[in-house]
């Protein structure tokens, strides 16, 4: 296919015989998974009304402008489609052979959280101020970084055919890159990314075909570590108090039971179709803290009710139901293991937010994908929308 109206994308030439090397302008538009883009183009929109109703009355943070937060979440999305059209722009494959570039970048950025840099926002010293109201969580990124990282050490000789599984000194390379990362992050400490960065270790162990030993004993060493963490008082007394909260919600209700309460009652509130966007009493109230982050779902169940947060739930589950069948359909190992990260982190993810807003896990400060107000978070979840679209636009095409 060549002429004026064809171009060449990079990353999608041919690395095996047969597959397309050049696209028609309108075909990659065409291929791309539709329903996982305007499911998070809606999600991300919904956000965008929780995040105005919860901020709009707030002026102790809005500094005395109701639009302050709308218009800056509406930005950080027009920022993450941006990300996610260059991402499929440039193609997964291209971005494969950055990985040890972007690897190195990210572990500089939360290297750089633990000197004088670095900021702590709710107890969690993980963010790095730029100035003008701005601020960078780079841990957000590592979450991309290791799914890469280990997918390329992972798929390398698989993909090339010299091997149907990955073998065991393989495997033991990929945790080696994942691990530095992720001790990085636990020393900050941010617990929350922590867990998620595990999750995602594991998704990508398991989509790679690797010995279920592996698994079990990654399992085992997780709850060992976490144990060893509890005991080594590595956690932060905020955190202790955070698990010890989910652990009997009756403890200190004024206190550090405060958020989850608040929550519950938000949402119980809500009934099945709500208050109203913008007349919730909790949310007008003021009485959820961290409402237009952590506990942005508080402001979907009190105002829009049960059928309000479920479609928010209906969305996210199309998003990781189309990001498993691009994990199934695809021919390469490299692009199954990086579509099955990114659904391990986005399932688990708004589980655990969902969750803590519920009262069945512990509150960790993880914010909702695409609906909590964030610019990293935004930025890095909508950069994985552009690696799934490029793994379902890059899928072999007949010659």
């Amino acid at each position: 296919m060549t002429g004026a109206n064809s171009f060449s994308v990079p990353g999608y030439g041919p690395e095996r015989a047969g597959w397309t090397r050049v696209f028609a302008r309108d075909s990659v538009a065409r291929r791309l998974d539709w329903p996982i883009l305007l499911s998070a183009i809606a999600l991300s929109g919904i956000g965008s009304a929780l995040v105005f109703s919860a901020t709009r009355n707030r002026t102790e943070i809005n500094q005395g402008d109701p639009y302050y937060f709308l218009l800056r979440h509406l930005m950080n999305t027009g920022i993450g489609l941006a990300l996610m059209l260059g991402t499929v722009w440039l193609g997964h494959r291209a971005l494969r052979n950055a990985v040890p570039i972007l690897y190195g970048l990210s572990v500089l950025g939360i290297l750089l959280v633990l000197t004088p840099l670095g900021s702590t926002v709710n107890g969690a010293h993980s963010w790095i101020v730029l100035g003008g109201g701005f601020s960078l969580q780079p841990s957000e990124f590592v979450k991309i970084t290791i799914i890469l990282g280990m997918a390329m050490l992972l798929a390398a000789r698989v993909d090339a055919g010299d091997k149907k599984y990955p073998d065991h000194r393989t495997v033991l390379q990929s945790l080696g890159l994942a691990s530095v990362p992720v001790m990085i992050v636990l020393l900050m400490p941010d617990l929350g990314s922590v867990m998620v960065m595990v999750v995602i270790i594991l998704g990508v162990l398991l989509a790679s075909g690797a010995s279920n030993r592996w698994i079990f004993g990654l399992i085992t060493a997780g709850a060992l570590g976490a144990l060893a963490v509890w005991q080594l008082h590595i956690l932060d007394q905020y955190q202790i108090a955070r698990f010890a909260a989910f652990a009997n919600p009756r403890l200190d209700p004024a206190g550090v039971g405060y958020n989850t309460n608040q929550a519950r009652i938000a949402i119980g509130s809500g009934g099945l179709t709500g208050a109203g966007l913008f007349h919730g009493s909790q949310t007008t109230g003021q009485f959820v803290p961290e409402q237009q982050t952590d506990f942005v779902f508080t402001v979907a169940g009190e105002e829009l009710g049960f059928l309000g947060a479920g479609l928010i739930i209906v969305l996210l589950g199309v998003v990781l139901w189309r990001a498993c069948r691009i994990a199934r359909e695809t021919t390469e190992l490299y692009g199954t293991i990086v579509a099955a990260g990114i659904v391990a982190w986005f399932a688990f993810q708004a589980f655990e937010n969902v969750g803590m807003t519920l009262g069945i896990m512990p509150v960790t400060g993880l914010p909702l994908p695409f609906v909590s107000y964030g610019g990293s978070s935004m930025f890095a979840v909508w950069v994985a929308v552009g690696l799934l679209q490029s793994i379902h636009v890059q899928r072999p095409m007949s010659a």
